[in-house]
């Protein structure tokens, strides 16, 4: 079911191509994937044809949780786009996922504010029948 107040937030999404096109799908089925070497066994994002680490070029998409720490972040009180209107102020944060990569990261409608070092869990934000987008909220609110 599409939720009207994502709505806005597609024209934000980049262009989906062969390369990202398992990440999206994964969001939309609502579920976070990476790709991992066969030959290391290295998780990494952003997806590339070849391994950060070791250079193999076996990657494979796999479902992660995706769960984390936040590295790092901002609160944004500014609108830099109408998407974000009814957010104010929001977070931006930099997390560090369990399995690897660090994914940057909007953190919508927080209670309180994080902390750098807590525990954050995925959230994926629905924005119509086909896509959607990944964003954090803390594991223990």
């Amino acid at each position: 079911m599409s939720d009207m107040t994502f709505a806005a937030f597609g024209e934000l999404l980049p262009e989906i191509t062969p390369m990202n096109a398992p990440f999206w799908e994964g969001l939309a089925q609502g579920e976070v994937r990476l790709q991992k070497c066969g030959q290391c066994d290295a998780y990494q994002y952003p997806p590339e044809t070849f391994c950060y680490e070791c250079g193999a070029q076996s990657m494979s998409w796999v479902a992660v949780s995706g769960e984390g720490t936040v590295y790092s972040y901002i609160v944004v009180h500014q609108m830099y786009h109408k998407a974000f209107r009814s957010f104010l102020p929001y977070t931006v944060a930099i997390v560090q996922t369990d399995e690897g990569p660090r994914m940057l990261t909007a953190m919508l409608n927080l209670r309180r504010p994080i902390q750098i070092g807590e525990r954050v869990k995925p959230m994926i934000r629905v924005i119509d029948a086909n896509r959607a987008f990944l964003s954090y909220v803390p594991v223990k609110d």
